[in-house]
This record gives structure tokens, C-alpha cells and sequence, in this order.
């Protein structure tokens, strides 16, 4: 049985203000936080036990996603009282994920991606980790990895190849074990990954297709964008956690209030009359618009009010951000 880990510790500091109302992978995009992508995509490949690391403001976590029942997933958690890193907190998590090879995905990433051809390639090569990259124009920014096109052994990390490392690996729990589980932070790559290869052992890239969705979240630039992405339908989604776009139900939009499409309006959210939504907006759940309010490019957090004009910002209950 295929089990997972989601990265969800992290403190999120390129987000600034942002990641001190909630923790990196509870930031709604379209109204349902990341965390939730991640599981959807595990649940949507049958993966239904999953271990979620936990630090900053991880109440919150536990809260949206409790035991996973609601969501068709089995999760149970690794809190870290000091924060343990990617490596570090792979190894504590350990005794909770088996003795098969497990996924791990980053909680802050939205991507569509198979799952599936990952644990084919892992099988066919006998690799002890398979990660999951993607070519990107500015790869030396983010770690640049080398690796055959077709996939296969790594040839370097941190040197000049064409792929980033998007979050996503499979990983040989023996392979995790070989990290000490002393409470250190530790990163997967840079204590992990690179040594392990200078040691000769199989470490594998796949890459992504380049028609296949990818987005991380780690700015309040990328941020913003990743919501636009998905309300403009750029991102094909093969296993979406929710809707995307359009009126909730449960919304109440006055007759007189204009929506200029693509908008997400949330459960429980009012839009006030004369008002104009959109393009390009996501009116988080409970809300509000006033009315007479033209609101733009922008992203509303759940149980805001918006009483002006708005256009290209982050509003949350405490704050407006305009990247």
C-alpha cells in the first residue's frame, strides 16, 4: 500500500505578513487552501494513508483537514516541536509511512502530475528516489538539476542543468533511514540527495510534461498569480479539490451586482448591489462585497469585508497587500 507525506511545517517567510494569519499551505487559492490540492492528487491516485508534518500554526492544519475522513483519506501527523527541515522531517515522520516506497509532496505547490508513471519508473529502474522535475528557463535559480530528457539517474544538483526540482519525489524509506534521527534540520537535497549521489546511489529524475500544471506559492506574487491561473483556466487540473469557478450555491449576489467572469464566489459570500466583480476575482466564503464596490484582480479572503475599490491585491481580515 503507497503511502504519503505533505510537507506542511515550513514557516513561509517569502510571504511576509501573509504566513502570520495562517501557515503557507492553508493560503486559499480559489477559496480552498493548498493543502488540499495535495490531497486531492494522492487521494485521485487511490494514495488514502498520508502524513502531514506540522509546525507553524499547524492548529490550523488540523483543523481544515481533522482525520481525513471528509476528504477520503486516512491522515495522522508528525508535529515538530523545533522545525526539522525537509530531511529532518522526512526521518522523524518515518515509523508512519511503511515500509514500501512512499510519495512526499510540498504543501505549498498546486500541479497535476502522474503519480502513477512516477511508481513505474521507480519499479523499472530499481531507483531509490525518483523526483519529479520540470524544465524551467531560469532552472539555475532554483537548484538546477541535470538529468537525461528522458529521465533517469541524476548527473548533478546545484550545477547547471535545465530542470527544477518541483517538490514531488518518491522515496525508499531505507533510503530516508540513512539520515540520523537526531532532531537536526536537515534539507532532502542538500543533505540527502547530493551526497547520496556522490556515493553512486540511484537517484532519479522524471521529467514533468511541459503541458502539465505546475505552480508554487512561496511569494505573495506567485501567490496572486496561482489564483489567477486556475480562475483563467490555465491549469487542467485532473484531480481538482473543489470547484474552481463560478457562484457558490450558497452565495448571495444582489440582482443589481455585475460579475464579470472568470470570479470564484465562496460559500456563505454577498455581493451588495451596483457592485462589480471581476474579471478575475475570488470572493472568499462569508465574504462581502458592499455595494457599489468594483473589485478586480484580486483575491478576497474568506470573512473579509470590502468597503472600496480594488484592484491587483491579497485582502485578508487584517491586512491588504498589493504585490
Amino acid at each position: 500500500m503507497t503511502r504519503a507525506m505533505i510537507l506542511a511545517a515550513g514557516l513561509g517567510t517569502r510571504l511576509g505578513e501573509l504566513s502570520d494569519e495562517r501557515p503557507k499551505p492553508m493560503l486559499p487559492v480559489v477559496d480552498i487552501p493548498l493543502i488540499r490540492y495535495a490531497v486531492a492528487l494522492l487521494r485521485g491516485h487511490g494514495v488514502r494513508e498520508i502524513v502531514v508534518n506540522l509546525h507553524h500554526r499547524g492548529d490550523l492544519i488540523q483543523t481544515e483537514l481533522g482525520d481525513g475522513s471528509r476528504l477520503g483519506v486516512n491522515i495522522v501527523y508528525s508535529p515538530e516541536e523545533t522545525l526539522l527541515g525537509t530531511g529532518g522531517g522526512i526521518r522523524r515522520a518515518l515509523p508512519l509511512l511503511g515500509d514500501e516506497p512512499f510519495f512526499v509532496l510540498n504543501g505549498k505547490i498546486v500541479v497535476d502530475v502522474d503519480l502513477e508513471a512516477m511508481k513505474l519508473h521507480q519499479r523499472a529502474t530499481g531507483a531509490r528516489a525518483v523526483l519529479l522535475v520540470r524544465a524551467d528557463p531560469e532552472a539555475k535559480s532554483w537548484n538546477a538539476i541535470a538529468a537525461p530528457p528522458e529521465g533517469g539517474r541524476i548527473e548533478s544538483i546545484f550545477g547547471e542543468g535545465a530542470y527544477m526540482f518541483t517538490g514531488v519525489h518518491l522515496i525508499d524509506p531505507s533510503l530516508v533511514a540513512r539520515l540520523p534521527d537526531d532532531g537536526a534540520d536537515r534539507c532532502i537535497v542538500r543533505q540527502g540527495y547530493v551526497p547520496w549521489l556522490e556515493e553512486g546511489l540511484a537517484i532519479h529524475a522524471l521529467p514533468m510534461d511541459p503541458a502539465r500544471y505546475f505552480m508554487e506559492h512561496s511569494t505573495p506574487e506567485r501567490y496572486l498569480e496561482g489564483n489567477l491561473n486556475l480562475l483563467r483556466g490555465r491549469a487542467k487540473l485532473a484531480h481538482p479539490p473543489g470547484p474552481l469557478v463560478g457562484v457558490d450555491a450558497a452565495a448571495d449576489v444582489h440582482p443589481e451586482a455585475e460579475l464579470v467572469a472568470p470570479v470564484r464566489i465562496g460559500p456563505g459570500a454577498t455581493v451588495g448591489a451596483y457592485a462589480v466583480v471581476g474579471p478575475d476575482v475570488v470572493i472568499g466564503a462569508r465574504a462581502r462585497v458592499a455595494a457599489g464596490v468594483r473589485v478586480s484582480r484580486s483575491v478576497i479572503w474568506s470573512g473579509v469585508t470590502l468597503a472600496q475599490d480594488t484592484d491587483g491585491a491579497i485582502v485578508t481580515p487584517r491586512q491588504r497587500v498589493k504585490p
